[in-house]
């Protein structure tokens, strides 16, 4: 067993990238099993902020290889624009990135379907990033889509075609207005740049690193409360991103994962529609909002705030299988002599719950909230655990009581250097 994963526990935007950056070291290869562009992973280092929304976090470590998994949706012109923006920093490409020949290309049109579906849903919108990530992965199961082994066979500008005659008859269907030739000449640039990458089954690629003894990362985008089948549905992606979509989204044995890394943040936070049981709308939830700097790394939208949610971390802890449990953004809690945790659910019948509810999108769910003490201090001079100041250890103590599962990193700001690791 060679594969350890990471992934997001709460509803995204949990830090995920910088934390994949700071483990990249110890493994051979990162490789991302789900989602495309509707990612943002965003890493700092060396005074300069990456955001990263297809390639793998582990891109800035030269000897390490970085895998886009068959479970990955992949838009050619946002991966073109990517690797543009990344040539200042002599990434050798050739040598260290290698894309499935399995996963599914994003077409304009697809995007063109997003923001047609996503309009006549009118006030009922799902908060969508409209980067035509769930008209892909519907075409994926309707048995439709195109993938990128596709662009190197001779007929597939006629299999795009075909595709898009039918894409096209759906936008007529909800009167969407569209130009599609300035979008289709951009779409093709990148299908000839697209074609210059290693482009193989790339299963093979992990499974026989795996039999030689390589240690891999598996990189999950998005959060397990916006997992397909367990998240909060509707309001979901369209892709899962718990533990088990790492099987399907890399081609590998569920007997080869080891060690499961769940991120939260000190906090919530939502971006988009969709029920948020802690959410604050108070002077509390626009200081988190503020000191936090929650905007989307993808689409910039203000991320709703909220105290944490035991009873929503439970769940998914339990679903994922997590065995280590990382914290982020513990400094931006510094300025505040009261914090609060959501340690039960109590329901419209007056009774309460610790189970993360089914009908979460139309039940009536009233946080139950534990307060303890802050720790209302700078943790810059904080170099381990044992600098930690009491309220921030007992805070720490609390959420790994209430989980059962340790909790072996914490962050203290954006840079890679302001992470904390507890000596295992």
């Amino acid at each position: 067993m060679n594969m350890d994963v990471l992934l997001g526990l709460q509803w995204g935007d949990e830090g995920k990238g910088k934390v994949v950056d700071v483990l990249a070291p110890q493994y051979d290869m990162v490789a991302r099993f789900q989602g495309g562009p509707n990612a943002g992973h965003t890493l700092e280092f060396d005074g300069i902020k990456h955001v990263l929304h297809q390639i793998p976090s582990g891109i800035f470590r030269k000897r390490i290889d970085n895998v886009i998994g068959n479970g990955v949706v992949l838009d050619p012109v946002i991966f073109k624009k990517e690797i543009e923006k990344l040539s200042p920093f002599n990434i050798d490409f050739t040598q260290n990135l290698y894309i499935s020949n399995k996963a599914q290309l994003i077409l304009p049109t697809h995007r063109l379907l997003d923001a047609a579906y996503e309009k006549a849903k009118g006030n009922k919108k799902i908060g969508s990033t409209l980067k035509g990530i769930g008209p892909t992965y519907q075409d994926k199961i309707a048995r439709l889509g195109l993938r990128v082994g596709d662009i190197i066979e001779s007929n597939f500008e006629e299999k795009y075609r075909n595709l898009v005659d039918v894409h096209q008859g759906i936008l007529e269907f909800y009167r969407h207005e569209y130009d599609l030739s300035p979008l289709e000449t951009e779409f093709f640039e990148a299908i000839e740049f697209l074609k210059t990458f290693n482009i193989k089954s790339t299963e093979y690629l992990i499974n026989n690193d795996l039999k030689s003894g390589k240690k891999i990362l598996a990189e999950g985008a998005q959060g397990s409360l916006l997992d397909v089948d367990f998240g909060s549905y509707p309001f979901v992606t369209s892709s899962n991103t718990m533990t088990a979509g790492v099987c399907t989204g890399l081609g590998v044995a569920p007997n080869t994962i080891k060690n499961v890394f769940g991120i939260f943040k000190a906090y919530c936070t939502r971006v988009g529609s969709g029920p948020f049981p802690t959410e604050l709308f108070d002077e509390d939830g626009v200081k988190l909002q503020k000191l936090g700097n929650e905007f989307g790394a993808t689409t910039g939208r203000p991320r709703r705030c909220g105290w944490l949610d035991i009873p929503a971390l439970k769940y998914v802890v339990m679903i994922n299988g997590v065995t280590e449990l990382f914290m982020m953004k513990a400094d931006v809690l510094c300025d505040f002599k009261t914090i609060k945790i959501c340690t039960t659910y109590k329901l419209a019948d007056g009774t309460t719950t610790d189970e993360f509810p089914y009908d979460i999108v139309d039940k009536e769910i009233t946080p139950i909230y534990k307060e303890m003490e802050g720790w209302n201090t700078s943790l810059d001079s904080v170099t381990g655990f044992d600098d930690m100041p009491v309220a921030l250890v007992n805070y720490i103590k609390f959420i790994e009581e209430q989980l059962g599962v340790p909790i072996n990193l914490v962050s203290m700001g954006p840079d890679r250097t302001q992470t904390i690791l507890r000596d295992h």
